[in-house]
């Protein structure tokens, strides 16, 4: 037993920095705090017959609990990230790629949850045919680096432990691997960009065979009008991204209205960024936004047709 659970600690720390094993380390990082749940401490493990312990907090309590997340926390009664990523059936020891990852909301809690025992991505859309100047292209092409920096900066989780990359330019060997790939409130910014069926073609291409792809999209009523629900107030159908992603090689496994919202008539001028965190008329009638919330969102799951 003393031998497999040796071989566990040394596989986990293939993702995760030396240091964090070190016993000198006064501060024990999240990915540490995970392992010890999943592992069990090392003296422990050692032990022939080893005490039974209380039950422990689940790895994704820990995460969601860490003070990096403060600021981010407010959001969780919105976003629901417990029980969105057990409907996308997401395992800390699995590959896991976060579509267009924006500002790192949920980064924050996917980075520290995957990278000690899988094997967090970030994936960008790509931008190789775009019409860019000098200064907008380097920036596109620092994005991985600079947003891997920021992954360490925010969480702690090393950059090293993050592998970020555009969507045309997948790493060798990681095409056909994918676990799980998840995409949050991104889909209408692809149809609004006209890079919606490339993007998801190069997606298809990263996932697994038995691979699936969790969606969570602004959702306008079924009964909406075309220009009211095509992208550019943030709102769509859930019919219309079932069809785009049927039409794009995948089919859907379940929905589930974990991240619905009543109280959102999807109907405002300014879209989806009228609601918070957004709240784009400023003070304007801010209570009556701040009391309906984030916006009504649909939430899929997905597998790729063979």
């Amino acid at each position: 037993m003393k031998h497999a659970v040796a071989m566990l600690i040394a596989t986990a720390a293939i993702s995760t920095p030396a240091a964090a094993f070190q016993e000198t380390q006064e501060q024990p990082t999240v990915l540490d705090r995970i392992l010890d749940r999943v592992l069990g401490p090392v003296e422990q493990a050692e032990a022939e017959e080893p005490a039974t312990a209380p039950e422990a907090t689940s790895a994704i309590e820990i995460v969601l609990a860490e003070s990096f997340r403060d600021q981010d926390r407010v959001r969780d009664r919105y976003r629901r990230p417990e029980a969105t990523l057990d409907f996308f059936r997401v395992e800390p020891t699995m590959t896991v790629a976060e579509f267009a990852p924006g500002g790192g909301w949920y980064s924050r809690v996917l980075a520290p949850l995957i990278a000690g025992q899988g094997r967090y991505l970030a994936v960008n859309t790509d931008t190789s045919g775009r019409q860019l100047d000098t200064a907008q292209r380097a920036r596109a092409e620092s994005w991985p680096q600079r947003f891997a920096a920021s992954v360490e900066g925010w969480t702690g989780v090393p950059a090293a432990s993050v592998t970020a990359f555009e969507s045309d330019e997948i790493p060798d060997g990681l095409a056909g691997t994918v676990d799980r790939i998840l995409i949050f409130r991104s889909i209408h910014g692809l149809r609004n960009g006209n890079i919606a069926d490339s993007e998801l073609r190069n997606l298809r291409d990263l996932l697994a065979d038995n691979g699936l792809v969790g969606v969570v999209q602004h959702r306008a009523p079924a009964s909406e009008t075309w220009t009211r629900s095509n992208g550019t107030r943030g709102y769509m159908k859930q019919a219309d991204v079932i069809a785009l992603f049927r039409l794009n090689g995948f089919e859907l496994v379940e929905s589930s209205e974990i991240n619905a919202n009543p109280n959102d008539p999807a109907h405002w001028e300014d879209g989806v960024w009228t609601l918070p965190p957004t709240l784009r008329n400023g003070q304007q009638n801010r209570d009556r936004y701040v009391a309906i919330g984030e916006s009504d969102r649909m939430t899929l799951l997905f597998r790729k047709v063979q």
